[in-house]
């Protein structure tokens, strides 16, 4: 699959001076498109299924089982892409920094 497909759908739940919270699922077929987080983060997983994520080092498969959490930090660049037959999803919690 190529970076052109549809974007995935990003639902943001709570946006305030601490932190970011968004719903992202994954219909097949779909991806984020290739970016750089600006704040630490940790994805929590909703559904079970596989990832795909393109960095600029190579591509990896993200197998995610629901409440199986993990983190990324600040910096991570990448576009996660559903090459399956199934949607996948996960909840994203950012953290802002503190001034």
């Amino acid at each position: 699959m190529d970076d052109s497909g549809t974007t995935a759908i990003a639902t943001v739940q709570i946006d305030n001076d601490l932190t970011r919270v968004t719903e992202w699922r994954f219909p097949p077929g779909t991806q984020t498109g290739m970016h750089t987080h600006a704040l630490d983060y940790v994805v929590v997983p909703t559904t079970s299924g596989t990832l795909r994520v393109r960095t600029p080092d190579g591509d990896f498969d993200n197998v995610l089982e629901p409440g199986a959490s993990y983190t990324r930090p600040i910096g991570s660049t990448h576009n996660v892409v559903n090459e399956t037959d199934q949607e996948c999803a996960f909840v994203e919690v950012e953290f802002k920094q503190r001034g």
